[in-house]
């Protein structure tokens, strides 16, 4: 292709936007943050979601003026809320009313816990209870009362140019962290409105703060989202240095000690044993909680098991690299964001996969652990360690697993920080491995920032260059998002209790990205993104194995439906041969392709009852050609069944031969109740011929505890591969009331 026609190309992609440059909307005052006061009370409301004809609700004053991110940035909300915040000795409340002139017409799109609520009518509000601008807690609901909440760390930024495939915990964003809460609402003819109630002890915080505070309210039927405190272009609510204030709060210490005990049963056969018959066990374990100070908890675990969780989605290799899985367990999860160190979804430090799970995934016995984790003034502190039982014959030795953690953070979006990573065997005095790391980041004003880490590992092998670092400055104001970033992983580097995406490279990275509102309020486009990064991966003998620059725009349309075009440039340089197709003998040789595609993406209005989300990739690919296909159909039935199918399509076409390698995977969730569901999820690998369902029935209670009944079964290349039937009870007990 010649050079005009490759400009010609990037100027229709990335052009629309440009063009419209001049239409930029007036960026608001940010200068001034909202305040608002939380009133005392001797005894809490009742909690049933009537806000209006609450007596206590109704004495306290109500505050609610919020504006528009989108679909008018800056104008004032169309619907009018009314919100109230209070608390007694043991329990934080806030309600809200969110009149609409239509209730008949609110959307709901999932009842289940944690549901997504951004195609939803919904609130939402996050707490920086510690005021430090980092840090929170995300709570909110729909008019069905669905209890979503989640972490925020380092006000949600993580590393976002990484394709990790699946959704997790990294990136600062802990949707699958749960605390104890609860939510009541009400739908009438003024709209809806909703009640929190947050045990104290729930969260953590310092005594004698302020709080951060931030509001959110989504109204489907004109397409808005609306913040109390107004957020700039391309932020969110996760951006804690630009909350509210909360004032008002006269908090002390409520003591928490928990008892969450939990009792399975089992029944399993593998089929891949000879003479295999069922087994059947039973076992008995469970956590400790114990909040030393208010912003200091202890956790303590004891035959740890997750037999509840979700299975992970299967993926296809198609690459040199490994494959990202997030980890879904919830111990691990709390206070998960402390932890992490490096860039996330690349060249995680601390990955707790290691812990418990093997490298095939198979599960390596958790004996038991502890972590104590929070914040002591300005510094954030964490300590965690781990065994694992022996497991002679995979060839796992006993290990424990430490991590020690420390970050400092100063005023101004600032922090410091240290991390030791160990694991030992403990069985042979020269099994271990080890990782230490600075880390560190310098708030630039509100608009930008610089963030970096340098690490080393030590283990028995005399290795060389066994270290990593990262630099990065970010700028995200005005409507810009701009990153420029610079990462070495040396040959010897090696946390073997971390995770890298792939090893041994040299690796620069960029972005320019603009939000463009049109002026026009009659256009029926919302925004334009158009946007150019680059990252190359090169090895320390100078010649790049990955070159991948991006050029492309999105289309996002007032009804909900959105399109995003780009073009790609390719680069990819194979040292040694490998086999692409994974057991077909289709093996790329080594030499440097160089190639082009074509990427475009569409999907619908979520929010609708069916809407669909298309992506395809066309172009070349190990001197030839492929094509990436994938289409995901999302059916809802009112606001208890939903169903997605999702084919993921991969045919390539190379000069040493052709394959394909496809995934169908189908997803069924049924919630009786917000706290009463049942999912199903069956996938099938055609490259492994492995067909895997997962049914799960959970009756929760408090915290994600409850009653969990689980099904799996596995067939490969048409023989049963393994299956198993499990039942867990999981309580969560009081004892400092």
């Amino acid at each position: 292709m010649t050079i005009s026609r490759t400009l010609l190309l990037a100027l229709f992609f990335v052009c629309p936007g440009i063009l419209l440059m001049a239409q930029e909307v007036v960026v608001a005052d940010f200068k001034a943050r909202p305040v608002a006061n939380a009133a005392a009370l001797a005894s809490g409301p009742i909690m049933d979601g009537d806000v209006i004809n609450d007596e206590i609700w109704q004495q306290i004053e109500p505050f609610g003026e919020m504006s528009q991110t989108q679909p008018n940035f800056g104008m004032p909300a169309t619907e009018k809320t009314e919100i109230r915040v209070a608390y007694t000795s043991e329990t934080f409340y806030v309600s809200v009313i969110c009149y609409d002139a239509q209730p008949d017409n609110l959307v709901v799109s999932d009842a289940r816990r944690d549901a997504d609520l951004n195609n939803t009518d919904a609130f939402l509000f996050i707490l920086d209870t510690y005021k430090d601008g980092q840090n929170g807690f995300i709570f909110g609901t729909n008019s069905l009362g669905v209890e979503y909440d989640a972490q925020v760390d380092n006000e949600g930024q993580g590393n976002n140019n990484v394709n990790r495939q699946q959704g997790g915990t990294i990136g600062g964003f802990n949707l699958n962290w749960d605390g104890s809460w609860e939510v009541r609402t009400e739908v009438r003819d003024y709209g809806w409105s909703a009640e929190f109630a947050i045990p104290l002890r729930t969260l953590r915080f310092q005594s004698g703060k302020d709080w951060g505070i931030n509001f959110r309210r989504n109204i489907r039927k004109t397409n808005e989202i609306v913040y109390w405190a107004e957020m700039p272009v391309g932020l969110d609510l996760k951006r804690l240095s630009l909350a509210g204030t909360l004032t008002g709060l006269d908090l002390s210490n409520p003591g928490n000690l928990k008892l969450i005990p939990y009792v399975l049963g089992q029944t399993s056969k593998d089929f891949t044993l000879p003479d295999a018959n069922y087994e059947y066990k039973a076992e008995v374990g469970g956590d400790i909680k114990y909040s030393i100070t208010p912003s200091l908890t202890l956790d303590v675990t004891y035959n740890t098991d997750f037999a509840q969780v979700e299975v992970d989605d299967q993926q296809v290799n198609l690459d040199r690299f490994n494959l990202f899985f997030p980890e879904k367990r919830p111990f691990f999860l709390e206070n998960a964001g402390l932890f992490s160190v490096g860039s996330p979804g690349e060249v995680d430090l601390f990955f707790s996969r290691r812990i418990g799970i093997g490298d095939n995934g198979n599960i390596v016995p958790i004996i038991g652990g502890a972590r104590l984790s929070g914040k002591l003034n300005r510094t954030n502190v964490g300590l965690l360690s781990m065994w694992t039982e022996e497991v002679a014959e995979k060839g796992i030795e006993q290990n424990n697993f430490t991590v020690a953690r420390v970050n400092h953070e100063f005023r101004g979006r600032t922090a410091l920080g240290a991390v030791f990573i160990n694991r030992e065997g403990l069985q042979s005095s020269d099994d271990f491995n080890r990782t230490m790391a600075l880390d560190g980041k310098l708030g630039l004003g509100r608009k930008a920032r610089m963030t970096g880490f340098f690490a080393k590992t030590v283990d028995p092998n005399d290795t060389i260059n066994a270290h990593s670092f990262k630099f990065q400055t970010d700028y995200n104001w005005n409507n810009w998002e701009l990153r420029a970033a610079y990462t070495e992983v040396g040959q010897g580097f090696n946390p073997e209790v971390g995770f890298l995406l792939r090893s041994a490279f040299r690796k620069p990275e960029g972005l320019v990205l603009y939000h463009l509102r049109p002026k026009n309020p009659d256009s029926k486009i919302l925004e334009l993104r158009p946007h150019i990064s680059y990252r190359g991966y090169w090895n320390f003998d100078g010649f790049l194995e990955t070159g991948f620059l991006h050029m492309d725009n999105h289309f996002e349309f007032k009804s909900g439906t959105e399109v995003h075009t780009g073009i790609n440039f390719t680069t990819e340089g194979v040292v040694f041969p490998f086999d692409i197709s994974r057991g077909k003998n289709i093996v790329v040789q080594p030499g440097t392709y160089k190639h082009m595609e074509s990427q475009i993406v569409y999907f619908t209005n979520r929010s609708n009852p069916f809407s669909v989300n298309v992506r395809s990739v066309i172009g070349g690919s190990f001197g030839g050609t492929r094509f990436v296909e994938s289409a995901t159909a999302s059916l809802r039935l009112g606001d208890k069944f939903n169903t997605d199918l999702t084919l993921q399509y991969n045919n390539f076409q190379l000069p040493v031969g052709n394959f394909t390698a496809n995934i169908v995977r189908t997803q069924l969730s049924y919630a009786f109740k917000p706290n009463i569901y049942l999912q199903g999820l069956i996938q099938h690998n055609t490259t492994d011929k492995l067909w895997a369902a997962n049914l799960r029935f959970g009756w929760l209670e408090r915290a994600n505890t409850g009653l969990f009944v689980v099904w799996n079964y596995n067939l490969q290349d048409g023989d049963p591969l393994n299956n198993s039937f499990i039942v867990k009870y999981t309580r969560m007990i009081d004892l400092v009331k």
